[in-house]
Protein backbone atom coordinates (compact mmCIF):
# COMPACT_ATOMS: atom_id res chain seq x y z
CA UNK A 1 0.00 0.00 0.00
CA UNK A 2 1.39 3.38 -1.04
CA UNK A 3 1.06 6.33 1.36
CA UNK A 4 2.19 9.96 1.25
CA UNK A 5 1.03 13.40 2.40
CA UNK A 6 1.06 16.12 -0.25
CA UNK A 7 0.60 19.21 1.96
CA UNK A 8 2.53 18.19 5.10
CA UNK A 9 -0.05 20.19 7.10
CA UNK A 10 -2.41 18.32 9.43
CA UNK A 11 -5.40 19.96 11.11
CA UNK A 12 -8.34 17.87 12.34
CA UNK A 13 -10.21 16.31 15.25
CA UNK A 14 -9.42 12.61 15.57
CA UNK A 15 -12.20 10.34 16.94
CA UNK A 16 -9.66 7.62 17.93
CA UNK A 17 -10.33 4.00 18.76
CA UNK A 18 -11.05 3.10 22.39
CA UNK A 19 -8.47 1.36 24.55
CA UNK A 20 -8.16 -2.39 24.09
CA UNK A 21 -6.07 -2.55 27.27
CA UNK A 22 -8.93 -1.14 29.34
CA UNK A 23 -11.54 -3.04 27.34
CA UNK A 24 -9.93 -6.45 27.85
CA UNK A 25 -9.48 -5.94 31.59
CA UNK A 26 -13.04 -4.67 31.98
CA UNK A 27 -14.41 -7.64 30.03
CA UNK A 28 -12.72 -10.14 32.37
CA UNK A 29 -14.11 -8.22 35.36
CA UNK A 30 -17.58 -8.22 33.78
CA UNK A 31 -17.40 -11.98 33.11
CA UNK A 32 -16.15 -12.65 36.66
CA UNK A 33 -18.85 -10.60 38.37
CA UNK A 34 -22.06 -12.08 39.75
CA UNK A 35 -23.71 -8.65 39.61
CA UNK A 36 -24.47 -6.76 36.40
CA UNK A 37 -21.71 -4.59 34.92
CA UNK A 38 -22.46 -2.34 31.93
CA UNK A 39 -19.53 -1.34 29.71
CA UNK A 40 -19.60 1.47 27.16
CA UNK A 41 -17.32 2.31 24.22
CA UNK A 42 -15.76 -1.19 24.08
CA UNK A 43 -12.87 -1.33 21.61
CA UNK A 44 -13.51 -2.56 18.07
CA UNK A 45 -9.93 -3.84 17.92
CA UNK A 46 -9.68 -7.47 16.77
CA UNK A 47 -8.02 -8.46 20.05
CA UNK A 48 -10.99 -7.20 22.05
CA UNK A 49 -13.57 -8.63 19.69
CA UNK A 50 -11.76 -11.98 20.02
CA UNK A 51 -11.93 -11.67 23.81
CA UNK A 52 -15.69 -11.01 23.69
CA UNK A 53 -16.31 -13.92 21.33
CA UNK A 54 -14.31 -16.41 23.41
CA UNK A 55 -15.83 -15.29 26.72
CA UNK A 56 -19.23 -16.11 25.22
CA UNK A 57 -18.05 -19.48 23.86
CA UNK A 58 -18.60 -22.86 25.48
CA UNK A 59 -16.13 -24.61 23.17
CA UNK A 60 -13.42 -26.74 24.75
CA UNK A 61 -10.78 -25.19 22.47
CA UNK A 62 -10.34 -21.42 22.56
CA UNK A 63 -8.30 -19.97 19.68
CA UNK A 64 -7.09 -16.47 20.53
CA UNK A 65 -5.54 -15.96 17.07
CA UNK A 66 -2.63 -13.52 17.65
CA UNK A 67 -4.03 -11.76 20.73
CA UNK A 68 -1.43 -11.96 23.50
CA UNK A 69 -3.50 -10.21 26.17
CA UNK A 70 -6.46 -12.44 25.37
CA UNK A 71 -4.28 -15.57 25.67
CA UNK A 72 -2.94 -14.58 29.08
CA UNK A 73 -6.14 -13.21 30.59
CA UNK A 74 -8.28 -16.13 29.38
CA UNK A 75 -5.76 -18.72 30.55
CA UNK A 76 -6.11 -17.39 34.09
CA UNK A 77 -9.88 -16.90 33.76
CA UNK A 78 -10.75 -20.42 32.58
CA UNK A 79 -8.38 -21.87 35.18
CA UNK A 80 -10.01 -19.90 38.02
CA UNK A 81 -13.38 -21.18 36.79
CA UNK A 82 -12.09 -24.78 36.84
CA UNK A 83 -13.00 -25.18 33.20
CA UNK A 84 -11.34 -27.86 31.09
CA UNK A 85 -10.00 -25.85 28.16
CA UNK A 86 -7.39 -26.02 25.42
CA UNK A 87 -5.81 -22.61 24.76
CA UNK A 88 -4.25 -22.10 21.33
CA UNK A 89 -3.45 -19.42 18.75
CA UNK A 90 -1.54 -18.62 15.58
CA UNK A 91 1.91 -20.00 14.77
CA UNK A 92 3.48 -16.81 16.17
CA UNK A 93 1.33 -17.05 19.32
CA UNK A 94 2.70 -20.56 19.82
CA UNK A 95 6.19 -19.00 19.90
CA UNK A 96 5.28 -16.48 22.60
CA UNK A 97 6.01 -17.70 26.14
CA UNK A 98 3.27 -18.55 28.60
CA UNK A 99 5.40 -20.53 31.07
CA UNK A 100 5.68 -17.87 33.76
CA UNK A 101 1.88 -17.64 34.02
CA UNK A 102 1.37 -21.41 33.85
CA UNK A 103 3.98 -21.97 36.58
CA UNK A 104 2.15 -19.46 38.78
CA UNK A 105 -1.22 -21.12 38.15
CA UNK A 106 0.28 -24.55 38.88
CA UNK A 107 1.68 -23.29 42.18
CA UNK A 108 -1.84 -22.12 43.10
CA UNK A 109 -3.23 -25.57 42.34
CA UNK A 110 -3.92 -25.74 38.59
CA UNK A 111 -3.38 -28.87 36.48
CA UNK A 112 -2.02 -27.54 33.18
CA UNK A 113 -0.22 -29.50 30.48
CA UNK A 114 1.59 -28.34 27.35
CA UNK A 115 0.45 -29.95 24.11
CA UNK A 116 3.54 -29.12 22.00
CA UNK A 117 6.48 -27.28 23.53
CA UNK A 118 7.04 -26.73 27.24
CA UNK A 119 6.45 -23.10 28.19
CA UNK A 120 4.43 -22.24 25.06
CA UNK A 121 0.86 -22.60 23.78
CA UNK A 122 -1.09 -24.65 23.02
CA UNK A 123 -1.76 -25.79 26.56
CA UNK A 124 -4.61 -27.59 28.26
CA UNK A 125 -6.21 -26.69 31.58
CA UNK A 126 -7.42 -29.94 33.17
CA UNK A 127 -8.69 -28.61 36.49
CA UNK A 128 -8.08 -26.32 39.46
CA UNK A 129 -8.30 -26.76 43.22
CA UNK A 130 -6.66 -23.92 45.11
CA UNK A 131 -4.00 -25.16 47.54
CA UNK A 132 -2.37 -21.83 48.51
CA UNK A 133 -3.01 -18.11 48.22
CA UNK A 134 0.65 -17.14 47.79
CA UNK A 135 2.50 -17.20 44.48
CA UNK A 136 5.78 -15.62 43.36
CA UNK A 137 6.18 -14.30 39.83
CA UNK A 138 8.87 -12.36 37.97
CA UNK A 139 8.00 -8.70 37.58
CA UNK A 140 10.34 -7.88 34.71
CA UNK A 141 8.96 -9.92 31.78
CA UNK A 142 5.32 -9.02 31.07
CA UNK A 143 2.85 -7.21 33.30
CA UNK A 144 0.07 -9.15 31.54
CA UNK A 145 0.94 -12.28 33.54
CA UNK A 146 0.53 -10.26 36.72
CA UNK A 147 -2.70 -8.61 35.58
CA UNK A 148 -4.14 -11.98 34.52
CA UNK A 149 -3.65 -13.32 38.06
CA UNK A 150 -4.90 -10.16 39.75
CA UNK A 151 -8.12 -10.01 37.73
CA UNK A 152 -9.18 -13.48 38.88
CA UNK A 153 -7.69 -13.07 42.36
CA UNK A 154 -10.86 -11.93 44.16
CA UNK A 155 -12.83 -14.86 42.70
CA UNK A 156 -10.44 -17.49 44.13
CA UNK A 157 -11.57 -19.27 47.33
CA UNK A 158 -8.47 -18.06 49.19
CA UNK A 159 -7.88 -14.87 47.21
CA UNK A 160 -4.31 -14.23 46.08
CA UNK A 161 -1.07 -12.90 47.53
CA UNK A 162 1.21 -12.05 44.62
CA UNK A 163 4.92 -11.67 45.39
CA UNK A 164 6.70 -9.78 42.59
CA UNK A 165 10.31 -10.84 42.13
CA UNK A 166 12.96 -8.39 40.92
CA UNK A 167 12.29 -5.20 38.97
CA UNK A 168 8.65 -4.56 38.08
CA UNK A 169 8.20 -3.55 34.42
CA UNK A 170 5.14 -1.86 32.91
CA UNK A 171 3.95 -0.87 36.38
CA UNK A 172 1.27 1.53 35.03
CA UNK A 173 -0.47 -1.44 33.39
CA UNK A 174 -0.60 -3.22 36.74
CA UNK A 175 -2.00 -0.05 38.31
CA UNK A 176 -4.61 0.14 35.51
CA UNK A 177 -5.70 -3.39 36.40
CA UNK A 178 -5.90 -2.63 40.12
CA UNK A 179 -7.70 0.68 39.55
CA UNK A 180 -10.36 -1.00 37.40
CA UNK A 181 -10.78 -3.74 39.99
CA UNK A 182 -11.18 -1.05 42.65
CA UNK A 183 -13.70 0.73 40.44
CA UNK A 184 -15.90 -2.34 40.79
CA UNK A 185 -15.56 -2.68 44.54
CA UNK A 186 -12.49 -4.88 44.98
CA UNK A 187 -10.06 -3.88 47.72
CA UNK A 188 -6.34 -4.67 47.61
CA UNK A 189 -3.06 -3.79 49.31
CA UNK A 190 0.35 -3.33 47.70
CA UNK A 191 3.11 -3.32 50.28
CA UNK A 192 6.74 -3.52 49.20
CA UNK A 193 6.75 -6.27 46.54
CA UNK A 194 3.52 -8.02 47.56
CA UNK A 195 0.02 -7.38 46.20
CA UNK A 196 -2.75 -8.96 48.30
CA UNK A 197 -6.35 -9.41 47.13
CA UNK A 198 -8.74 -11.12 49.57
CA UNK A 199 -11.63 -13.26 48.27
CA UNK A 200 -14.49 -10.88 47.48
CA UNK A 201 -17.05 -10.08 44.78
CA UNK A 202 -16.98 -7.55 41.99
CA UNK A 203 -19.84 -5.08 42.40
CA UNK A 204 -22.36 -3.88 39.82
CA UNK A 205 -21.60 -0.68 37.95
CA UNK A 206 -21.21 1.21 34.68
CA UNK A 207 -17.95 2.15 33.00
CA UNK A 208 -17.09 3.90 29.74
CA UNK A 209 -13.80 2.83 28.17
CA UNK A 210 -11.39 5.68 27.43
CA UNK A 211 -9.82 6.26 24.02
CA UNK A 212 -6.49 4.54 23.41
CA UNK A 213 -3.29 6.38 24.36
CA UNK A 214 -1.23 3.84 22.39
CA UNK A 215 -3.21 4.80 19.30
CA UNK A 216 -2.75 8.47 20.14
CA UNK A 217 1.03 8.06 19.89
CA UNK A 218 0.85 7.85 16.09
CA UNK A 219 -0.89 11.22 15.97
CA UNK A 220 1.83 12.71 18.14
CA UNK A 221 4.34 11.40 15.60
CA UNK A 222 2.34 12.99 12.78
CA UNK A 223 2.28 16.31 14.65
CA UNK A 224 6.05 16.18 15.19
CA UNK A 225 6.78 15.50 11.50
CA UNK A 226 4.22 17.93 10.03
CA UNK A 227 5.23 21.39 8.89
CA UNK A 228 2.05 22.68 10.56
CA UNK A 229 -0.16 20.79 13.00
CA UNK A 230 -3.32 21.41 15.02
CA UNK A 231 -4.64 17.99 16.00
CA UNK A 232 -7.27 17.35 18.63
CA UNK A 233 -7.55 13.75 19.82
CA UNK A 234 -10.97 13.14 21.26
CA UNK A 235 -11.95 11.45 24.54
CA UNK A 236 -8.53 11.22 26.17
CA UNK A 237 -8.35 12.03 29.88
CA UNK A 238 -5.63 13.85 31.80
CA UNK A 239 -6.24 11.48 34.73
CA UNK A 240 -5.99 8.40 32.51
CA UNK A 241 -5.27 4.93 33.93
CA UNK A 242 -3.28 4.00 30.81
CA UNK A 243 0.51 3.81 31.05
CA UNK A 244 0.92 5.01 27.48
CA UNK A 245 -0.20 8.46 28.56
CA UNK A 246 3.58 8.78 29.01
CA UNK A 247 3.54 9.90 25.36
CA UNK A 248 2.65 13.39 26.66
CA UNK A 249 5.93 13.62 28.57
CA UNK A 250 7.95 11.91 25.84
CA UNK A 251 6.76 14.23 23.09
CA UNK A 252 7.77 17.33 25.01
CA UNK A 253 11.32 16.35 24.00
CA UNK A 254 10.26 15.79 20.38
CA UNK A 255 8.50 19.03 19.64
CA UNK A 256 4.83 18.46 20.46
CA UNK A 257 2.86 20.31 23.14
CA UNK A 258 -0.24 18.74 24.74
CA UNK A 259 -3.12 20.93 25.94
CA UNK A 260 -5.95 19.11 27.70
CA UNK A 261 -9.47 20.31 26.97
CA UNK A 262 -12.84 19.15 28.26
CA UNK A 263 -13.31 16.54 25.53
CA UNK A 264 -9.76 15.58 24.58
CA UNK A 265 -6.18 16.75 24.09
CA UNK A 266 -4.89 19.24 21.50
CA UNK A 267 -1.47 18.77 19.89
CA UNK A 268 0.55 21.69 18.59
CA UNK A 269 4.17 22.08 17.55
CA UNK A 270 6.90 23.45 19.79
CA UNK A 271 10.70 23.37 20.00
CA UNK A 272 12.30 19.97 20.31
CA UNK A 273 15.31 19.00 22.40
CA UNK A 274 18.80 18.58 20.94
CA UNK A 275 19.04 14.95 22.07
CA UNK A 276 16.48 12.38 23.17
CA UNK A 277 16.51 9.91 26.07
CA UNK A 278 13.74 7.83 27.62
CA UNK A 279 13.29 4.63 29.63
CA UNK A 280 10.44 2.57 28.12
CA UNK A 281 10.30 -0.02 30.92
CA UNK A 282 6.75 1.03 31.84
CA UNK A 283 5.42 1.84 28.33
CA UNK A 284 7.08 -0.55 25.83
CA UNK A 285 4.27 -0.26 23.27
CA UNK A 286 5.39 3.31 22.54
CA UNK A 287 8.93 2.31 21.60
CA UNK A 288 8.43 1.61 17.89
CA UNK A 289 6.71 4.95 17.38
CA UNK A 290 9.47 6.85 19.13
CA UNK A 291 12.48 5.02 17.68
CA UNK A 292 11.23 5.58 14.13
CA UNK A 293 10.27 9.20 14.90
CA UNK A 294 13.65 10.08 16.44
CA UNK A 295 15.34 8.64 13.34
CA UNK A 296 13.02 10.66 11.07
CA UNK A 297 13.69 13.88 12.99
CA UNK A 298 17.44 13.39 12.52
CA UNK A 299 18.01 13.47 16.27
CA UNK A 300 20.46 11.55 18.36
CA UNK A 301 18.54 9.31 20.73
CA UNK A 302 19.01 6.67 23.38
CA UNK A 303 16.16 4.38 24.42
CA UNK A 304 16.38 1.83 27.24
CA UNK A 305 13.96 -0.54 29.00
CA UNK A 306 13.11 -2.37 25.77
CA UNK A 307 13.59 -5.93 27.04
CA UNK A 308 9.98 -7.05 26.47
CA UNK A 309 10.06 -6.10 22.76
CA UNK A 310 11.75 -9.37 21.79
CA UNK A 311 8.65 -11.42 22.71
CA UNK A 312 5.90 -9.28 21.22
CA UNK A 313 4.01 -9.93 17.95
CA UNK A 314 7.46 -10.08 16.38
CA UNK A 315 10.99 -9.39 17.60
CA UNK A 316 10.34 -5.66 17.54
CA UNK A 317 13.97 -4.68 18.16
CA UNK A 318 15.18 -6.63 15.13
CA UNK A 319 12.25 -5.35 13.06
CA UNK A 320 13.08 -1.71 13.86
CA UNK A 321 16.72 -2.29 13.01
CA UNK A 322 15.84 -3.87 9.65
CA UNK A 323 13.29 -1.29 8.51
CA UNK A 324 15.16 1.85 9.58
CA UNK A 325 18.21 0.51 7.73
CA UNK A 326 16.11 0.54 4.54
CA UNK A 327 15.70 4.29 5.11
CA UNK A 328 19.46 4.82 5.19
CA UNK A 329 20.21 4.80 8.91
CA UNK A 330 21.75 2.07 11.03
CA UNK A 331 20.57 2.07 14.63
CA UNK A 332 22.70 0.40 17.26
CA UNK A 333 21.20 -2.33 19.42
CA UNK A 334 22.87 -3.07 22.76
CA UNK A 335 21.76 -6.36 24.27
CA UNK A 336 18.02 -6.81 24.57
CA UNK A 337 17.10 -3.52 26.16
CA UNK A 338 18.86 -0.54 24.55
CA UNK A 339 18.75 1.21 21.17
CA UNK A 340 20.98 4.08 20.07
CA UNK A 341 19.77 6.22 17.16
CA UNK A 342 22.60 8.24 15.60
CA UNK A 343 22.02 11.78 14.39
CA UNK A 344 21.77 12.31 10.67
CA UNK A 345 18.24 11.43 9.69
CA UNK A 346 16.73 9.19 7.05
CA UNK A 347 15.85 9.37 3.36
CA UNK A 348 12.39 8.33 2.18
CA UNK A 349 11.84 7.59 -1.48
CA UNK A 350 9.32 4.83 -2.06
CA UNK A 351 10.82 2.13 0.18
CA UNK A 352 8.63 -0.73 1.36
CA UNK A 353 8.23 -1.18 5.11
CA UNK A 354 7.73 -4.81 6.09
CA UNK A 355 5.40 -5.12 9.08
CA UNK A 356 6.15 -8.67 10.28
CA UNK A 357 2.44 -9.25 10.98
CA UNK A 358 2.79 -6.60 13.69
CA UNK A 359 0.17 -3.85 13.87
CA UNK A 360 2.51 -1.42 15.61
CA UNK A 361 5.15 -1.66 12.87
CA UNK A 362 2.60 -0.49 10.30
CA UNK A 363 1.26 2.33 12.46
CA UNK A 364 4.65 3.53 13.73
CA UNK A 365 6.15 3.91 10.25
CA UNK A 366 3.12 5.33 8.43
CA UNK A 367 3.58 8.87 9.87
CA UNK A 368 7.05 8.99 8.27
CA UNK A 369 5.29 9.21 4.89
CA UNK A 370 4.88 12.93 5.59
CA UNK A 371 8.55 13.13 4.56
CA UNK A 372 8.08 11.17 1.33
CA UNK A 373 6.28 8.28 -0.29
CA UNK A 374 6.37 4.94 1.52
CA UNK A 375 4.89 1.53 0.84
CA UNK A 376 3.43 -0.33 3.82
CA UNK A 377 3.38 -4.11 3.55
CA UNK A 378 0.35 -5.95 4.98
CA UNK A 379 -1.57 -2.79 5.96
CA UNK A 380 -4.49 -4.89 7.21
CA UNK A 381 -2.52 -5.79 10.38
CA UNK A 382 -3.80 -2.58 12.02
CA UNK A 383 -7.12 -4.36 12.63
CA UNK A 384 -5.53 -5.91 15.71
CA UNK A 385 -5.76 -2.66 17.68
CA UNK A 386 -6.87 0.29 15.47
CA UNK A 387 -9.17 -0.89 12.66
CA UNK A 388 -10.01 2.63 11.43
CA UNK A 389 -6.35 3.79 11.28
CA UNK A 390 -6.11 4.19 7.51
CA UNK A 391 -9.50 5.91 7.32
CA UNK A 392 -8.43 8.37 10.01
CA UNK A 393 -5.14 9.06 8.17
CA UNK A 394 -7.08 9.69 4.96
CA UNK A 395 -9.20 12.26 6.83
CA UNK A 396 -5.91 13.90 7.90
CA UNK A 397 -4.89 14.44 4.28
CA UNK A 398 -2.75 11.37 3.68
CA UNK A 399 -3.09 9.88 0.21
CA UNK A 400 -3.37 6.12 0.32
CA UNK A 401 -3.36 3.86 -2.73
CA UNK A 402 -3.75 0.10 -2.64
Amino acid sequence: MKIFHPSKTVKLDVPLVSSKSESNRALIIQASAKENIELGNISKARDTQTMMRLLASNDETLDVLDAGTTMRFLTAYVTANNRKTIMTGTARMQERPIGILVDALRSLGADVEYLKNDGYPPHKINGFTQKTDTVSIRGDVSSQYISALLLVGPTLPQGIKLVLEGTVASKPYIMMTLSLMERFGVKYTWEDNTITVAPQEYKAGNYTIESDWSGASYWYSIAALSEEADIKIMHLREDSLQGDKAIVEIMEQLGVKSTFEADGVRLTKTEKAEKFFFDFTHCPDLAQTIVSLVAALGMEGRMIGLQSLRIKETDRIAALQNEIKKLGLEIEVIGDEEIIVPAGGISIDGQTIHTYEDHRMAMAFAPLSILGELNIDEPEVVAKSYPSYWEDLTAAGFKIED
